[in-house]
């Protein structure tokens, strides 16, 4: 029996029918189809976060000069808030509201009476406080169970105050994870903001989208990109701003980071905007070469292409000797890699380039097209659960609307490997024999660690001290455990170093579980002499 039958076989019959669907092993040649985007099956510790998470946690969160206010209890708006380091800094243009929590702290009351009332008062305080230029609204359960109507108070409050007031009905129970609420914030970003600034069009101007600036990754990206000479209009959304994000039609190409958070985007302004896109991973030395060239190729100049070989090259050799030190001590070892977006993905070139094998990976909330590739999209059917998040259509904007290449050129880049509106998903990148879980859970965690014996794990938050109870290393790739960034060239060298200490450090070989040494539970067996 291989490792991924020892660890279903312990299911029950009815917990094995749905999980043998998420739980596969690679095979060389064979097609490989999973299932994903499904329920979480109740009662199992999974890793997941909630749609509320997903729009505001991840996509609106992190805009820094956007007060968000949380409408729900205080521990959802605590949640969400400076967890996920996503690193902001205002300037003498740009104010910065990240450093703050705002939330209406919906009490007992509140949820009898309705909360109408105390979102008003704080969309008042917040105006009359910090003068914002965009307030957005994100609801959590108690909001969507009670029928508050935050968009009619985003809209009243919006006429009174003269300011943008977005209102964005994610409550955390819709669809079956965080994946949902990024698709909410994207459909209210592209409605109401993007397309309403009138800056005026720069020449190789670009939108980074699905960079969180976890660590300080969308500046190193920005610095990379600004060094060959882009124009960076806006970033979607670490460090990034609604003052920013309203130009953001005006930019010649979208490159597409995390594709789970931000494709929802990158395909309506494709409509709406003529606005081509490429898949690019920033994560890994050959990962960034290849989307370095890849977005020069698109741009198609001699000169900006000389420009692009030349950083590469400075870069790389500013890192290559201390990357060949950090390989040889990492050569052979092996990792498992569970992480959301599409980070995992990128992760498995990286550790590849490090000499390091990935034995076990999946996504917290990935779909078929993140495992699979874009391909399988047209044969993904919709559920239930999928159709309670609102889909939104766009049409072209004449005004607005423009092309860079003409169809046949766009053609020639693809036939010569450019990633234009491309994702090939994980299967591209991971080995032959690797175990691949969709929606991980605790129990499946704890499974593979006995049976698999990595070197190293890179998860979330939720799971990482489970796995250092374990004894096996373990780094956050949600938050990088407050290093970083690991974007970037030198990213990539912070990286290699990072995972060089854990897994070289002692302590985990004297980490012993308690209940190895004393008993937990003490008991007598009662009715008998």
């Amino acid at each position: 029996m291989d490792s991924r039958d020892k660890v279903l076989d312990k299911y029950s019959s009815k917990i094995y029918k749905n999980r043998k669907e998420h739980v596969i092993e690679i095979e060389g040649g064979e097609p490989q189809v999973i299932a994903a985007d499904t329920r979480a099956i109740p009662g199992i510790m999974t890793n997941r976060g909630c749609c509320y998470a997903g729009c505001k946690g991840v996509v609106i969160g992190p805009l820094k000069d956007v007060v968000n206010i949380v409408h729900g209890p205080i521990g959802c708006a605590y949640y969400t808030w400076g967890t996920r380091r996503n690193k902001a800094k205002g300037d003498e243009n740009t104010k910065d509201f990240t450093q703050y929590s705002f939330s209406t702290d919906m009490q007992e009351t509140d949820i009898v009476f309705g909360g109408e009332k105390k979102l008003r008062q704080a969309i008042k305080e917040a105006v009359e406080i910090f003068n914002p230029e965009c307030i957005m609204i994100s609801s959590t359960c108690p909001v969507g169970l009670i029928g508050d109507d935050i968009h009619a108070v985003a809209a009243e409050s919006e006429k009174l105050y003269g300011i943008k007031v977005l209102a964005f009905s994610c409550e955390g129970y819709k669809g079956v994870s965080q994946s949902g609420g990024h698709h909410i914030a994207n459909n209210g970003l592209m409605k109401y903001i993007i397309g309403t600034g009138d800056a005026e069009p720069q020449k190789y101007s670009v939108n980074l989208l699905g960079e969180y600036n976890i660590g300080g990754d969308g500046w190193e990206v920005e610095r990379i990109l600004k060094r060959i000479g882009y124009n960076v209009v806006s970033v979607m959304t670490g460090d990034g701003s609604y003052d920013h994000l309203k130009n953001a039609h005006t930019a010649d190409l979208n490159l597409v980071q995390c594709h789970r958070s931000i494709n929802y985007i990158a395909e309506m302004m494709k409509t709406k905007y003529g606005m081509d896109w490429i898949k690019v991973n920033f994560i890994g030395v050959d990962g960034i070469k290849k989307s370095l060239m890849d977005i020069a190729l698109y741009f198609d100049d001699p000169e900006l292409l000389a420009r692009t070989e030349a950083v590469i090259a400075e870069e790389i050799g500013e890192i290559e000797e201390a990357m060949s030190y950090y390989k040889s001590k990492l050569d052979g070892k092996k990792a498992a890699v569970y992480v959301g977006g599409s980070r995992t993905h990128h992760y498995i070139n990286l550790l590849k380039s490090l000499g390091v094998e990935v034995i076990l990976a999946g996504y917290e909330f990935g779909h078929r097209d993140d495992y699979e590739g874009r391909d399988v999209i047209p044969t993904i059917k919709m559920d239930a659960d999928s159709k309670n998040i609102e889909s939104i259509t766009v049409t072209k904007d004449e005004a607005n609307y423009k092309t860079f290449h003409t169809p046949e050129k766009l053609e020639a880049l693809k036939a010569a490997g450019v990633p234009l509106e491309k994702y090939d998903g994980l299967w591209s990148d991971i080995s032959e024999g690797a175990i691949i879980t969709d929606d991980f859970n605790h129990f499946e965690t704890e499974e593979f660690l006995k049976l698999l014996k990595p070197d190293i794990f890179f998860s979330g938050i939720k799971d990482k001290f489970i796995i250092q109870k374990s004894g096996v290393p373990s780094r956050q790739l949600h938050s990088y455990d407050y290093s970083g960034p690991y974007a970037g060239f030198r990213g990539a060298l912070n990286f290699a170093k990072d995972i060089t200490m854990a897994t070289y450090t002692p302590v985990w070989n004297m980490v012993q579980a308690p209940w190895k040494s004393e008993p937990t539970l003490v008991g007598s067996l009662g009715g008998m002499e």
